[in-house]
């Protein structure tokens, strides 16, 4: 089994199990307040032993009384900035657009508040920085509420990697694959006529789902990227706020263990919607999910021989079909919470780490490094392929 790259890794394999036994304990109540009433209604925090929602917020009345719904919450707010001020309220969950990121959890963590904010973590290398300085600086709680890290079979390559069963982990490809971005019909494109944050988007400044897949495994950092992208003439890659020509970006990582690591995320084209990684060892491989059907698979190294359609030898391998256990339906959540939620049931294990790092005053696996060093690499792919993929150094910072 390689070695792990940062502080507690290990360790930050079972967090959410650690979470349930050591909140047993607990009488404690975190006040939550959730800022955002699209993606916000999803994660369950009401159901959490520890966890009361306390306040919501979004500027939109119809998604204000959503939440108030979900949360059976009855104090409302129409701006965050109003919700930050309320000083009942100890930490919040931000789902706001992905621009807008960085700059809302500098504003929760100046007042005072435990921040779990959607991803990406920040847009920029200026943005990492500032975020990771005031994190550090603030002493508080920050999670990424990374989907990725929790998918189902995502936990299952974590534990097949805490038990070496990968060996040595040599490759990994992750895709995500979003198909019907370029419609004007799209109603992620526009709200009331008006351009979302989603218009002309570059595929790269939205990383984490894929990068998640091995970093959230492995515990390795990224540190050199190039990318390719493509785009058409399609008037949305022409005049967007983001100056991006593309609608899919392809990058090949390389990590400080020596990893490759293929990541595309696409937007247009024929193919189907997935978000899927498979990860190849010298000993064991691990697919997930395949877009044509094809159910989770695991391949084992085999000293049998057989031959290939020249007559050659070479070495054959045992494939098996992979049925994977609900993660979800496992003490690693709170009884209330072990039901299946959104992407892949993630939602749940995402809300219980956050309640479970502040009520347990820890680190949450998905930590303000992590973040960034899911998020980074992205940035630094875009820069590659808007300079046709020249290869760049992804540079340490924090």
């Amino acid at each position: 089994m390689r070695d792990m790259t940062r502080r507690g890794f290990a360790a930050a394999m079972g967090t959410a199990a650690m979470g349930t036994a050591a909140m047993g304990a607990q009488d404690r109540k975190l006040r939550v307040g959730v800022v955002g009433g699209g993606f916000g209604t999803q994660f369950y925090f009401n159901e959490h032993p520890n966890a009361v929602v306390e306040a919501v917020a979004d500027l939109r009345e119809d998604r204000r009384a959503a939440l108030q719904k979900t949360y059976g919450c009855a104090k409302a707010y129409v701006t965050m900035t109003e919700l930050l001020k309320d000083r009942r309220v100890e930490a919040v969950g931000l789902f706001t657009p992905a621009p807008d990121h960085a700059r809302h959890v500098l504003e929760a963590l100046a007042a005072g508040k435990h921040v779990l904010c959607a991803v990406p973590a920040a847009m920029s290398i200026e943005e990492c920085q500032r975020l990771l300085e005031a994190v550090k600086r603030s002493g508080l709680t920050y999670m990424m509420a990374e989907t990725s890290y929790y998918q189902q079979l995502t936990i299952s390559a974590r534990k097949f990697q805490q038990a070496g069963e990968f060996g040595r982990i040599y490759a990994c490809e992750s895709e995500y694959h979003h198909a019907g971005l370029n419609s004007p019909a799209n109603p992620l494109l526009y709200y009331q006529g008006k351009r979302t944050w989603r218009y002309g988007l570059p595929p790269m400044l939205y990383p984490t789902h894929c990068t998640a897949h091995l970093l959230g495994v492995t515990g390795e950092r990224i540190v050199e990227a190039t990318c390719i992208g493509w785009g058409d003439n399609d008037p949305i890659l022409k005049d967007n706020v983001y100056r991006n020509p593309f609608w899919n970006e392809t990058a090949m990582f390389k990590t400080n263990l020596g990893t490759a690591f293929r990541v595309a995320v696409w937007w247009k084209g024929a193919h189907r919607g997935t978000e899927r990684a498979q990860y190849f060892g010298d000993k064991m491989s691990f697919y997930f999910n395949h877009p044509t059907g094809q159910g989770p698979t695991i391949i084992r190294w085999s000293e049998s021989q057989e031959k290939d359609s020249a007559g050659f030898a070479r070495q054959s391998a045992v494939m098996e079909k992979y049925e994977y256990p609900k993660w979800w339906a496992t003490e690693m959540l709170p009884e209330p919470m072990r039901h299946n939620s959104g992407h892949e049931g993630s939602h749940t294990f995402i809300a219980h780490e956050f309640i479970s790092a502040v009520v347990e005053e820890r680190k949450p696996a998905v930590d303000v490094e992590e973040a960034v060093a899911y998020t980074l690499p992205g940035i630094i792919a875009h820069e590659s392929a808007l300079k046709g993929g020249e290869q760049m150094k992804v540079p340490k910072i924090g």
